[in-house]
């Protein structure tokens, strides 16, 4: 899968990418703010894992683009799951500190759903 990762902390982005690399899919994007990551929304994404706090606001209506687009995403983020606004609460959420096996899970979930 083509994947974009939206991270502002460094350590995380690159153990996100790294993981997801492991996985067998292919970071095209790596993005540490909003706003450069909507210029990668039309990029042929397959999946992207999304912090929610970055330093240019929150990725909620990055979000909405994404879902508008269907490209699958998951929250992976230190915010708290009621934060998320009600359109967006059954996108998956990963709480940090995650476990690797957490993000393995969702890649696996949304290839899946690629495949059917």
């Amino acid at each position: 899968m083509r994947i974009l990762i939206l991270e502002d902390d460094p350590l995380t982005a690159l153990d996100l990418q790294c993981l997801v690399e492991t996985c067998g899919h292919e970071v095209v994007s790596l993005c540490d703010t909003v706003a450069d990551a909507g210029r990668h929304v039309e990029d042929g994404l397959d999946f992207a894992l999304l912090d929610v706090d970055l330093p240019d606001g929150k990725s909620f209506r990055l979000a909405e683009r994404l879902q508008a687009s269907h490209v699958p995403f998951a929250f992976v983020s230190a915010s708290l799951r009621s934060e998320v606004p009600a359109l967006l609460r059954d996108v998956p959420f990963i709480p940090k500190p995650y476990q690797h096996r957490m993000i393995r899970d969702s890649l696996a979930q949304a290839g899946a759903r690629l495949a059917a």
